[in-house]
């Protein structure tokens, strides 16, 4: 069985600028680092649920939003 790699990074990048935030800022919000928000950003790290969970509650959107096309 193969597990699928879900990358976000373009669809938050988008998400953040919409809602006027920095990394720094939309890092605060989730509680989160900024080098963490900078590495899923740039695809470097696939988030997890958790995580995924915390930056949609920041953007407020469902996390759904962060993965469909």
């Amino acid at each position: 069985m193969q597990t699928a790699v879900v990358y976000v990074g373009e669809k938050l990048k988008w998400l953040r600028t919409l809602n006027a935030l920095t990394q720094v800022e939309l890092a605060e919000r989730a509680g989160l680092t900024t080098a963490a928000v900078a590495r899923i950003e740039r695809d470097e790290a696939e988030p997890r649920p958790s995580t995924l969970r915390k930056l949609a509650e920041a953007l407020n959107v469902q996390p759904r939003d962060l993965i469909e096309e």
